[in-house]
């Protein structure tokens, strides 16, 4: 049996040398500030403001997305722009505000009635179905923390790069939130889908009638949703309020807003987002149709474009996601991808949802280059630039996900550069 006495000297050791330890950690990074040594040091307090319907942010805090018409023309008026890019450099953690998510719409956002707006279940079922709203409600859900993605993210970076572009520029075309909806394979047993209904057309509505036809895979029927709530309230009107499909891991455009229909059918419907849209020219000159998913990315969020930073301590963070699955590794290059060293990733890492990475890295004041590559639990690893435009040339426009580069140079000016 150990003495109280000795036990006590033994705890009061462990407590010093855990202090000792955190002392250590903690000043390698506020080395150069003051310390606090009373009240004085700290802010007095202050009487606050009176409640109110809306909790709004800080007059502090500037969040705004970036209106854009095509690559190369961006901040136009709100009247020209066909998306509006979140601000990943100025976020926190993984989940994107409502108010924030990216917006990509091709005829205008609808104001839909939610007491008269209806989704249409039919083709190759036994029971056509007419749900409201409500229906759905009642149904058993689910909710999921997934990102969409436009297509077109990174498209920026396809032939050149601009060396004034910011990440909200270059990635802005992402954004992770959690939908709350009814899983898809409920719906079709309730309607009873023929055996040989492989695929299925999900359309909306919208005046520019986006329609998309997707392979019922098992994938799919285990993870697609309708969805009629988004980050714990009702979907928001630009995110396709009174229900939209969410598709996790697929390119934004399957994930259709203000859902009206589903039909079912032994084949692919060919519609114009299939064909004149959403298929591109590869570098063999053959196209890719029905490309679908969107593949393991990342991108460094800080330092990023048009930052500037001091020699010393930085602390690198960005973000990292698959169509694939979960992110399982995160690598970082502080020296042009010459070398690389493992970054954290900041938990909860979830499938098919961005992940936030860290990695403490101490400047020298030398000019260099800063670039990240992730990795997920299949297998894929994402692609430097020169192998990606080896597979898919020049002439494309959609589903870049090549390593992306931040150089530095000796004032700490980050800037853009293809690699």
């Amino acid at each position: 049996m150990t003495d109280p006495t000795k036990q006590s000297e033994l705890d009061n050791v462990s407590r010093r040398s855990f202090l000792a330890a955190s002392t250590g950690i903690a000043g390698s990074f506020i080395a150069g500030k003051a310390a606090a040594e009373s009240l004085a040091d700290v802010p007095q307090r202050e009487v606050g403001a009176d409640l109110a319907g809306l909790s709004e942010r800080s007059k502090f805090v500037k969040l705004a997305r970036i209106p854009e018409a095509t690559p190369g023309r961006r901040n136009v008026d709100h009247s020209d722009a066909i998306n509006s890019k979140t601000p990943l450099d100025k976020l926190l953690g993984t989940i994107t505000p409502s108010d924030l998510h990216y917006e990509r719409s091709h005829s205008g956002v609808p104001d839909l009635d939610p007491a008269k707006h209806r989704l249409l279940v039919h083709g190759m079922v036994e029971k056509p179905l007419v749900f409201s709203v409500e229906d759905l409600q009642e149904m058993p859900s689910i909710s999921r923390r997934v990102f969409i993605e436009c297509t077109g993210n990174g498209w920026e970076n396809w032939k050149r790069a601009d060396p004034s572009l910011t990440v909200q520029n270059t990635h802005g075309l992402i954004s992770t939130n959690e939908w709350t909806g009814v899983p898809l394979r409920f719906i079709v047993d309730l309607a009873a889908k023929n055996q040989n209904a492989t695929w299925m057309l999900a359309e909306g509505g919208d005046a520019a009638a986006v329609a998309r036809s997707i392979p019922l895979t098992e994938e799919i029927l285990d993870e697609a949703f309708v969805a009629y709530g988004q980050n714990g309230e009702p979907l928001r009107p630009a995110h396709g309020f009174p229900m939209r499909l969410i598709m996790p891991g697929f390119e934004g455009n399957l994930n259709i807003k203000w859902l009206r229909r589903l039909k079912f059918g032994d084949r692919p419907w060919m519609t114009r987002w299939e064909t004149a849209r959403y298929t591109q020219l590869q570098a063999d000159g053959k196209a890719i149709q029905f490309q679908l998913r969107m593949d393991t990315n990342s991108v460094i969020t800080s330092p990023s474009g048009t930052m500037t930073i001091k020699p010393g301590r930085q602390k690198v963070t960005g973000l990292a996601w698959s169509g694939h699955g979960k992110i399982a590794k995160v690598e970082i290059s502080t020296d042009g991808a010459k070398t690389w060293k493992a970054a954290e990733l900041i938990s909860p890492a979830l499938p098919k949802s961005q992940s936030r990475f860290e990695m403490t890295w101490v400047w020298d004041g030398k000019p260099t280059k800063i670039v990240s590559r992730s990795t997920d639990d299949k297998g894929n690893v994402q692609p430097d630039r020169p192998s990606f435009i080896r597979v898919h040339g020049t002439n494309a426009l959609f589903h870049y996900n090549a390593q992306q580069t931040w150089a530095i140079d000796e004032t700490g000016k980050v800037s853009n550069v293809l690699d």
